[in-house]
């Protein structure tokens, strides 16, 4: 049974870090991409970053370019997702998601990917 658990959100203030970690079981870590997928309240769900198979390209979402980075370590079963510079705006719940579409698209749906976490909640608040 493949099985997703996110870990690693909380409350900060505007300007502040997190790190997102995704750790996966029940499958072979490398076998495809890994994604981080959002959903602020009230909002559709955003396609954040797919990281390939291999770990060697991440794909990101425009409002998140250069203040989001996505890795993934095979070794550990892990994917992690380093959130520098939050905003206001990217309070969400974090989902790491597995299985998705064949091209990297801003707006998704649940049934887009196959395997889904239980998320981890990120507030930006002052």
């Amino acid at each position: 049974e493949v099985q997703l658990v996110e870990s690693g959100g909380g409350i900060v203030q505007p300007g502040g870090s997190l790190r997102l970690s995704c750790v996966g079981s029940g499958f072979t870590f490398g076998d495809s991409g890994l994604s981080w997928v959002r959903q602020a309240p009230g909002k559709g769900l955003e396609w954040v970053s797919y990281t390939s198979r291999d770990g060697r390209s991440t794909l990101y979402l425009d409002s998140v370019k250069g203040r989001f980075s996505a890795w993934v370590d095979n070794a550990q079963n892990r994917l992690y997702l380093q959130l520098d510079s939050l905003e206001i705006e990217d309070t969400a719940m974090y989902y790491c998601a597995k299985n998705g579409p064949g091209a990297f698209r801003p707006l998704v749906y649940r049934t887009d990917f196959r395997y889904w976490g239980q998320g981890t909640q990120v507030t930006v608040s002052s």
